[in-house]
């Protein structure tokens, strides 16, 4: 067997896909510790954030798409331009057991893993000529982090809501436990995701609490739920200090390696830029597979270095209540710098123009703490 993907989240279901597209005769093995391939999420991305050959091999994995999106902030709203995708967990567990067929085993968990072998739960050892771990962001990772947290909520309600394009902050609603607003998906003229996100310094999550929260808001607007159809609740880290992580022991992709958003939290173009990353290589060796990834881990969080700065802005200098501010701030940007924040590009006088802009929002001297408390 050449290669094992531990783990059939976003980053090794797209990388399984392109491995497959580049090496079509690979010996492949896809092992998920669940019942299905992706769990319950939903990755979205803007357009600008992948570049147009990768959108190309991404697109059937694509649950929708639409073209602008909306904000709305206690003092602002806005319509934003560009185009806009999503992937639901459930058209992207139907893609991948398609295509892998056989090379995917579900409800298989791992309990050891090593380069070249892996230990299942109930105690077979499986080897290959490299195995890589994919399996999600560690509970115990150092560095010091807050969270945004999340729960969403997939509806079918009994009217049409009218939405022809996402909402991706709705942050005129009550702020507590740290920057709050609403994420809003129309998948169809019934069919919608509504997620109530937090920004906040706790990992806690009070479901019950959540969807109470989430009825309340489509009871302001007038909707009504026919159906739940799945749910969806994650507590996303978001670092403020720290050194980049590292495959210390096996090749390693997805969030635990870093490849994520450092503010917003978006891992999807991340993941699809390390599946062209692997799959276009040569020899598929374990020592080799470390060093790239290892190098490509510590780019990528050098790159991240400003966001984690606006991180401890947010979450050290800006009180929990007043964080909205700080968010509306940014939003009063012009649409070309909110598409390079999204895509993790800012330019030298983006950073200054957003530290300028969001300096009234938080008070000088927590500022500076904020900045220096590396």
């Amino acid at each position: 067997m050449n290669v094992i993907l531990v783990g059939a989240g976003l980053a090794n279901g797209l990388l399984a896909d392109r491995l497959l597209a580049q090496h079509p005769s690979l010996d492949l093995l896809v092992l998920e510790a669940g019942p299905t391939p992706g769990g319950e999420h939903t990755w979205c991305f803007h357009e600008h954030d992948v570049p147009a050959h990768t959108l190309e091999w991404l697109q059937p994995f694509v649950s929708a798409s639409w073209v602008g999106h909306e904000v709305a902030f206690p003092g602002l709203k806005r319509s934003l331009p560009g185009g806009y995708s999503a992937i639901r967990s459930e058209d992207f567990a139907a893609r991948l057991t398609q295509h892998l067929g056989p090379r995917l085993r579900t409800n298989t968990p791992v309990r050891e893993v090593t380069p070249t072998s892996v230990v299942l739960r109930d105690g077979a050892t499986l080897t290959a000529d490299v195995v890589i771990d994919g399996r999600g962001f560690p509970p115990d990772a150092p560095g010091e982090r807050g969270y945004q947290k999340f729960l969403g909520r997939d509806l079918l309600l009994r009217a049409a809501h009218g939405l022809t394009r996402p909402l991706l902050m709705d942050a005129t609603v009550e702020q507590r436990d740290g920057f709050r607003f609403i994420y809003v998906l129309p998948w169809d003229e019934r069919r919608v995701l509504v997620e109530d996100t937090r920004y906040s310094d706790t990992a806690t999550l009070d479901v019950p609490r959540l969807r109470d929260d989430i009825d309340a808001w489509l009871a302001a607007r007038g909707w009504q739920t026919e159906r739940v159809l799945r749910e969806e609740a994650a507590a996303l880290p978001i670092p403020l200090s720290g050194e980049a992580p590292r495959p210390q022991t096996r090749p390693t992709v997805g969030v635990a390696a870093g490849f994520f958003h450092a503010t917003t939290g978006y891992s999807l173009p991340f993941a699809a830029a390390t599946a062209e990353l692997v799959s276009a290589q040569a020899e598929l060796q374990p020592a080799h597979l470390m060093s790239l990834l290892d190098d490509a881990a510590s780019r990528h969080w050098r790159s991240m270095g400003f966001f984690r700065l606006l991180n401890r802005m947010l979450f050290k200098g800006a009180e929990p209540a007043g964080r909205v501010r700080v968010f509306e701030s940014f939003y009063r940007h012009e649409a070309e710098v909110i598409e390079r924040f999204y895509a993790g590009r800012l330019s030298w006088t983006d950073k200054l123009s957003a530290l300028r802009r969001g300096a009234p929002t938080v008070p000088p001297v927590r500022a500076m703490r904020a900045a220096f408390s590396i």
